[in-house]
């Protein structure tokens, strides 16, 4: 490895580049947003200081030329990041002239895109746009971004966010989403919804938009049901104010990160309590949209329209439940699908007969282990063991693993851990026939 290619955090990149634009962004009043997709591994390999370089003259340009008072930096990777793929920087809607974008692509950047091993992607439809695509490495096979949330605690929220620029909120509205939360977006969609802050259990508001008739509000809702309060600031913020009322507060900009971030924050007192809730704020909290065990236990004393509504959801949960089983019922995948693993070694640049020697020294036994953490209901250690059983499964093409470690995924999100010890045996009969294929397949590269 060349001593200019190092492991770096592409958060940290993009935070540097943003706080090095400050003075121009100041000047010219302009509104900096990253739209991020969640595929892009948050550790990568390569040169990042030319890369920081490279960003910091895209967007110098786009500020100096352009009248625009929002640009948005959208990062985007294909969605199965092996280990060496190509990331999308893009700044679209520059409103300048083809020639002069393609002027700057070819002079300006092309020695800072030359050591990157970069390319210029050229948009007939979108000529004012400059895409360039970048290849690079992950810190570790299979260390991808993907964020799974630690605790079903923080599944199935509902969001209301509401700020003053449009392209702001298309971001942060697409981070939550990221994790399947309900968004509701802008002040209209919300009087849609009945002008009702109880239906919510977050509220993101941009800090210049929070009035005190708001604020009161917020407070009263607060002493029956757990609205958290989170205030949107620029980068510049410095001092709090009304701190009672608020959860939190989210920095420009706003990245997957710090989405991410923010929901452990404000759920994690809930993990460590999980207390039933008294029945008098259930009554209040209208919370039937969304399936919570602690609120089915007290279901007696809710609206007949909660009721309603909660047994729908029951019945959602138990036919997705259901499809779950037949499911189960009706796959055959492949055992080992040698080809499809062969094909994810070549993409890794390694011997296939390597991999399947790791998932051995891995995965060995480990039948053992998964009956140890189940009996002590491990909660965490289960779920990660599931995340690098799917990582490695999915490697080498161990096609019927991966659906049972996706199965056992699926337990989580509806509640069903329950059934976990079922899955203790399953999982030595799947391993056990893995493993004898593994060894068939070894033994033969060695005739």
């Amino acid at each position: 490895m060349k001593e200019i290619d190092k492991f770096f955090d592409i958060n940290t990149v993009l935070m540097s580049v943003f706080l090095s634009l400050g003075t121009i962004r100041d000047e010219k009043k302009i509104e900096l947003i990253y739209e991020i997709d969640a595929t892009i591994p948050k550790e990568l390999r390569g040169n990042a200081e030319v890369l920081s370089h490279l960003l910091t003259q895209m967007l110098t340009f786009v500020f100096q030329n352009s009248d625009k008072r929002e640009i948005v930096l959208s990062l985007s990777a294909p969605k199965d990041f092996l280990y060496e793929e190509s990331i999308s920087f893009e700044i679209r809607e520059t409103d300048l002239s083809k020639e002069k974008v393609v002027s700057f692509l070819e002079t300006g950047l092309s020695k800072n895109l030359e050591l990157l091993d970069g390319e210029i992607i050229y948009e007939d439809e979108n000529p004012s746009d400059i895409h360039i695509n970048i290849p690079f490495k992950l810190n570790e096979l299979g260390k991808r971004r993907y964020y799974r949330l630690p605790d079903m605690v923080m599944l199935g929220k509902k969001v209301l966010l509401i700020c003053g620029s449009q392209k702001v909120a298309q971001s942060i509205e697409k981070m939550f989403k990221y994790f399947l939360y309900d968004v509701d977006v802008g002040l209209d969609e919300y009087k849609k919804r009945g002008s009702d802050l109880t239906q919510y259990d977050i509220l993101v508001i941009e800090d210049k938009l929070a009035t005190e008739g708001l604020e009161n509000l917020i407070a009263k809702v607060q002493k029956y049901r757990p609205l958290k309060y989170v205030l949107l600031h620029d980068s510049n913020y410095v001092e709090d104010k009304n701190v009672q009322i608020k959860s939190a507060h989210l920095i420009k900009p706003v990245m997957q990160e710090s989405i991410f971030e923010l929901i452990v924050s404000l759920f994690e007192n809930e993990i460590k309590d999980r207390s039933i809730k008294s029945r008098e704020k259930k009554t209040i909290a209208n919370m039937g949209k969304y399936i919570d065990e602690a609120f089915k236990k007290g279901a007696e004393n809710f609206t007949e329209k909660s009721k309603e509504s909660k047994i729908n959801q029951q019945n959602l949960k138990e036919n997705n439940l259901h499809g779950i089983r037949e499911e189960e019922k009706e796959i055959k995948a492949l055992v080992l699908d040698t080809e499809v693993g062969e094909q994810n070694a070549k993409r890794v640049g390694i011997a296939y007969s390597k991999e399947l020697k790791k998932f051995l020294d891995s995965f060995d036994r480990s039948d053992v282990y998964f009956r140890q953490v189940v009996n002590e209901k491990s909660t965490w250690q289960i779920k990660e063991f599931c995340i690098e059983l799917e990582k490695q499964a999915k490697i080498i093409g161990a096609q019927s693993m991966l659906k049972f470690a996706d199965h056992v995924s699926l337990l989580f999100i509806y509640d069903k851990l329950d059934t976990l010890p079922i899955y203790t045996g399953k999982y030595h009969i799947e391993l056990t026939k893995l493993i004898t294929e593994i060894k068939i397949h070894l033994s033969s590269l060695k005739r």
